[in-house]
């Protein structure tokens, strides 16, 4: 079945804010690292600033981030001091100045930046899901003309669909999906099972499927990693949570680079 998909991030073992929000599109200044059972916080050069304590750890973003210790998770800021207490059964990474948290025994909300219950619900924003252009049809198949420009990708494909930016659309041929730049020319050729982009972070860094395996694309529409990774999820913040082929889990940042052991 092909999925290409516009949906909400949910990272593994956490709630995720459900409502639309403004994208996350710089860098965090740290990376969650492990090392082992433990992690802690590196900067983009490897070297680790917050000690390795925790047994869980998620990405900055606004300068918070969730940390697990045992079954609970909890919130801390950029130097490492709590922003909240480690109380909560699930915690969602911050969105639009507002995290989805759940205490043990299902009272589910949301905080905002310093920890505080927020009583109004996120807002709803609607989106052209055909932002950058129109789809052209002719003799059952789909191509694509960009509003800026006299650009069009010629009707020779099953399925086209819009990432929304830097003139780049995803096609479909036959089962398999490419990337066609604002030119008309494939920046990859059809060639994965699935291309998942999502709305949070402006979607960038699709996320690739081919036999099963995950990886991503770049700004530019080519390759970033080669699907290597048993599980893949969202960038947020400039970072990413994988799974290897045989079960260890850490972050990747923009660049491709691996901080975990």
């Amino acid at each position: 079945m092909i999925r290409v998909a516009w949906l909400p991030a949910v990272l593994l073992g956490v709630l995720v804010s459900c409502g639309p929000a403004a994208a996350q599109f710089g860098p965090a200044r740290l990376v969650p690292y492990r090392k082992g059972a433990q992690w802690g916080y590196a900067d983009r050069r490897g070297r680790v600033v917050l000690p390795l304590r925790y047994d869980e750890a998620g990405p900055f973003v606004d300068e918070i981030a969730w940390v697990r210790v045992g079954q609970l998770y909890g919130y801390i800021d950029g130097a490492g001091n709590p922003v909240t207490p480690v109380q909560y059964e699930r915690a969602g990474t911050f969105r639009g100045g507002r995290a989805r948290v759940s205490l043990p025994g299902g009272d589910t909300f949301d905080i905002d930046s310093s920890g505080q219950r927020l009583t109004q619900p996120p807002e709803e924003v609607e989106e052209d899901f055909m932002a950058q252009g129109d789809p052209v049809r002719r003799g059952g198949k789909v191509g694509f003309r960009f509003t800026v420009g006299s650009a069009e990708v010629p009707p020779v494909y099953d399925e086209v669909r819009d990432l929304y930016h830097d003139g780049l659309v995803l096609v479909r041929r036959g089962p398999k999906w490419g990337v066609v730049d604002n030119r008309g020319r494939l920046r990859l050729e059809p060639q994965f099972d699935a291309i998942t982009a999502v709305e949070q972070n402006g979607y960038q860094f699709p996320i690739v499927e081919q036999q099963g395996r995950f990886g991503y694309l770049g700004a530019d529409g080519k390759l970033l990693v080669t699907p290597k990774y048993a599980h893949a999820e969202p960038f947020v913040a400039g970072v990413a949570r994988v799974t290897t082929a045989t079960g260890q889990t850490g972050y990747i940042d923009t660049e491709g680079r691996e901080y975990f052991e």
